[in-house]
């Protein structure tokens, strides 16, 4: 019956033991800004949705953040590519911590009963909130066992 919260406090402890992260979250990285306490890089998981494909499973889509600050150097630059701030290291950083989690977390998943349906879609974030984040949004769907209720209940 807890299926929802033992998801959270799987991947909560996963971030927490990345060296990387300094802030995990679950408010959605829209929202993730919004406290001043904030240490980044900052990991964000929330669930979306959810479902019931079956009488003895459920489906929860999880959205998995993480972003770091742009770092903007004052002095003028003419590199055209890489620019005068750390956006291509936020990206690089950012993606390689999802890539670690996702690996730890489908190499976890059987042993934990745990499905992932299908390979994750990840998403770039650019230039986000008043602390101008930059980093990867990756959604994955799993499906956990439904084994506290019955219908013979």
């Amino acid at each position: 019956m807890n299926n929802y919260s033992e998801l959270l406090r799987y991947i909560k402890q996963l971030a927490d033991a990345d060296p990387y992260i300094s802030t995990v979250t679950n408010k959605g990285f829209v929202n993730t800004d919004e406290f001043i306490s904030n240490l980044y890089p900052l990991f964000d998981v929330v669930v979306t949705g959810a479902s019931y494909p079956s009488t003895q499973m459920k489906q929860f889509d999880v959205t998995l953040s993480c972003l770091a600050p742009r770092d903007i150097n004052p002095e003028v630059t003419n590199d055209k590519f890489f620019g005068n701030d750390n956006e291509i290291d936020n990206l690089n950083e950012t993606e390689a911590c999802l890539n670690r989690i996702w690996l730890i977390m489908n190499r976890d998943f059987p042993k934990n009963n745990i499905v992932a349906t299908a390979d994750p879609d990840l998403d770039i974030i650019l230039e986000e909130k008043e602390n101008v984040l930059d980093g990867w949004s990756m959604s994955i769907s799993v499906i956990t066992p439904n084994t506290s209720i019955t219908l013979c209940s």
